[in-house]
């Protein structure tokens, strides 16, 4: 937020939720202004905005008084694409959308001739017309009937801004790279380069890539080698993007548009195509591939005793999955057993120097949703974590504050500020924090807190405290929900949460831009590789842009895991379950199964025949007749009343235990 040139007004992001409240922030240290819906001026949800103070409201139930205000102009629009199904409106005779965002609070009349009612389609706003009811918008695409597999995952995507096609100019210049010959591509420019001194050649270092067993793009590598002085060679190497994706170009231009790859549970939506994102670029075993890498000397204690970094050439041994290499570990038997030992030595050593120093163990599984061929979920598994996933995540973090330490050095001799993009994550917020410490010691809890600031390593102690206790995933919970959200930045100010004072994102260059810009600095400082002023001046906004694309990856990556995680439970209504409560609220209780991680909500009029107060800073409601209390945590039993596939929703009832 910030004052805006006219006296008694402030610009920023407005906050809207369905129900068509609004809520503005003016000073991070205050409440949110209130907007009511009918001052909020045609503004929808992340909407940048100019707001006037408008007077207060009295809030019945609690009798809380707030400052109210206006929005008196709509100054950025947060999108201007709606997905969602076409409902004819009789009353009225009217064609609207109802939109699949649920921060959307109005339907859309939709103009046009012959629109095909119960269809999902994509319409662009044209406007909201002052005193009328609804705004309006012309239909851009017919995305299919609603209901089916295929449409509803499209729809998704296109709700976020994701296509899974790219534009013409983009697949010309991708055919052109897949016509011209791999040698010419990769061979011959490594060849000249190495000649060159500009690309150091890792092809006779053992190699191999380890990955899940459904990748299709693999985008780092690791070396081993043993060196005569006892010490260890570990390079990471990751897929030099940047070699053939540059700046100017319409595959550079809509990469950085998409600015990330969407990992749905179906499919993915790449950032680049595929002739780059699972061939050029891809560490395929045994082919030549172009590399950046970041290189370490590592004594027996995991200590950094150099570090290199810069353009490489590699040749990839063996490609193996995630279980393959922790059957190795665990049996001793089988290939690259020395290296993989000497990694996962290593390893182990880094990340506890890392959790010593106060990174936090949040450590959450994953759900993964089997499909069968026609999309119908067919089982909702819990991913594993193994060795070999802690194995890899730890040197690539090795390698991505390396760069970052790397990258400030060069800017502090050439004397630019703002040159480099970070990925930070900012301390928690004070008043969160200090709720949090408050609330655990009505658990007999103790984390220290100290003006409103608390220590990694005093978390990691908590949080080893309740390990394998009733109130665990209680804890857990509310100490995440204390976290900040990591974005990134060209200011940097650390990284809280892995307890790094540099930190950048080097490692994926396949499916996120800010590390092809990384990439692209590294060879500045490394080799004179090209990265003018103007470039640097972007990065600020590209900086931002990132994030927010990374923001509507991760929601569509959520809701298309939610529409199966609700088509499979459409088929078990009646049926009941073991889970815990994993939010409150003073609409009702949250629940979460626990086999399956599985979300619904058990409303506040379901829960019996008494009046329920909501505690937000104890997570809990209790009844003020039988003083029966439901708090985040707590185990019960529901049982499943409704699935309802449009909302992507669960209805639970509480099963009284016996």
């Amino acid at each position: 937020m910030q004052m805006s040139d006219t006296p008694e007004t402030y610009d920023g992001p407005i906050t809207i939720i369905k129900t068509g409240k609004g809520f503005f922030t003016i000073d991070p240290e205050q409440d949110d202004l209130f907007i009511p819906g009918e001052n909020l001026g045609g503004a929808f949800h992340g909407d940048t905005v100019r707001v006037e103070i408008a007077g207060t409201d009295t809030d019945p139930r609690t009798g809380e008084t707030k400052k109210t205000g206006k929005v008196v102009e709509v100054l950025t629009r947060n999108r201007e694409t709606f997905v969602g199904t076409l409902v004819e409106n009789k009353e009225e005779n009217l064609v609207m959308l109802q939109p699949d965002w649920k921060k959307m609070y109005v339907p859309f009349v939709v103009k046009g001739e012959s629109l095909p009612i119960g269809q999902k389609v994509l319409i662009r706003f044209k406007g909201w017309n002052a005193h009328q009811p609804y705004p309006w918008g012309e239909l851009e695409e017919i995305i299919g009937p609603a209901g089916v597999h295929e449409t509803e995952m499209r729809a998704l995507a296109l709700g976020s801004g994701f296509r899974s096609d790219f534009p013409p100019g983009v697949m010309n210049e991708a055919n052109a790279l897949e016509k011209t010959e791999k040698k010419t591509l990769l061979e011959d420019v490594a060849e000249r380069e190495i000649a060159a001194g500009t690309r150091k050649d890792f092809r006779d270092a053992t190699t191999f890539t380890i990955d899940p067993f459904d990748a299709k793009d693999f985008d780092d590598a690791l070396s081993v080698r043993k060196l005569p002085n006892g010490n260890t060679e570990i390079g990471v190497h990751i897929a030099d993007v940047s070699a053939f994706v540059v700046p100017g170009t319409a595959i550079d231009d809509e990469a950085r548009k998409r600015a990330t790859s969407v990992y749905l549970v179906d499919r993915t939506i790449p950032m680049l195509p595929e002739i780059l994102s699972t061939d050029l670029c891809s560490l395929n075993p045994h082919e030549v591939r172009l590399s950046m890498s970041a290189v370490f000397e590592l004594d027996s204690e995991a200590g950094i005793v150099s570090r290199w970094f810069g353009p490489t050439v590699i040749h990839s041994d063996r490609r193996f999955t995630y279980e393959d290499a922790q059957e190795v570990i665990d049996t001793q038997k089988g290939d690259m057993l020395e290296e993989l030992n000497t990694l996962k030595l290593l390893a182990d050593k880094i990340r506890a120097r890392r959790v010593k120093k106060g990174a936090i163990a949040f450590d959450t599984p994953e759900v993964k949703i089997l499909l069968d061929e026609t999309g119908k979920p067919l089982k909702i598994v819990l991913k594993e974590r193994r060795d070999t996933n802690l194995l890899i995540e730890d040197f690539m973090l090795l390698a991505n504050e390396a760069v970052a330490e790397f990258l400030t050095e060069e800017m502090k001799k050439a004397h630019i500020k703002g040159g480099t993009i970070y990925r930070i994550h900012d301390t928690p917020d004070a008043d969160r924090i200090e709720t949090l410490s408050a609330f655990l010691k009505v658990l007999g809890y103790n984390l220290p807190v100290s003006a409103g600031k608390v220590k990694g390593d005093d978390l990691n102690a908590l949080l080893a405290e309740a390990t394998g206790k009733p109130e665990e995933y209680l804890i857990k919970m509310s100490a995440l929900r204390s976290m900040a959200k990591a974005v990134y930045s060209t200011n940097n100010i650390g990284h809280f949460g892995l307890a790094f004072d540099f930190y950048t994102h080097f490692t994926s260059p396949i499916r996120r831009y800010p590390d092809l810009l990384v990439h692209r600095l590294v060879k500045h400082y490394t080799v004179g590789g090209e990265f003018s002023k103007a470039q640097i001046e972007e990065l600020d906004q590209l900086a931002v842009h990132s994030s927010e694309r990374e923001a509507a990856a991760t929601e569509a990556e959520r809701d298309s895991i939610k529409m199966k995680q609700v088509e499979y439970m459409s088929e078990h209504v009646g049926e009941e379950f073991d889970a815990v409560i994993s939010g409150v609220s003073d609409r009702g209780l949250f629940v979460e199964l626990t086999e399956t991680r599985t979300e619904g909500m058990i409303r506040i009029r379901d829960l019996g025949d008494d009046y329920f107060i909501y505690d937000q800073k104890r997570y809990r409601i209790a009844g003020e007749r039988t003083k029966k209390e439901y708090a985040l945590g707590d185990p019960i039993h529901v049982k499943l009343m409704a699935a309802r596939l449009a909302e992507r929703e669960l209805d639970f009832a509480l099963v009284p235990q016996k």
